[in-house]
């Protein structure tokens, strides 16, 4: 997003976060999410967490990797900032 409108509302990082863990038939681990978004492991991580705590992103245990995925909550978040990054001429990620 950089400089533009968007920064008035979402965090970069987050929001590309969001939208990249929308994207269909795709399975994201920890370290793939945050290397793909260009975003440190430790961000990602606190990030997930957090999302996790409101219910946005639900994960499950593959021995020592957790894959992660959008709820049903999550997807509808991720739409409507989709939405709304499109209503202001931002192309999502």
């Amino acid at each position: 997003m950089g400089d533009n409108i968007g920064t008035l509302f979402f965090k970069d990082k987050q929001v590309r976060l969001l939208l990249m863990l929308n994207e269909k038939n795709k399975e994201w681990y920890i370290s793939d999410l945050a290397k793909q978004a260009n975003v440190t492991y430790i961000h990602t991580s606190k990030f997930i967490s957090k999302c996790e705590d409101f219910g946005i992103v639900a994960a499950e245990k593959h021995g020592r990797l957790k894959r992660i995925y959008l709820t049903e909550k999550g997807r509808s978040v991720a739409a409507g900032v989709a939405d709304t990054l499109s209503k202001v001429g931002i192309a999502a990620y």
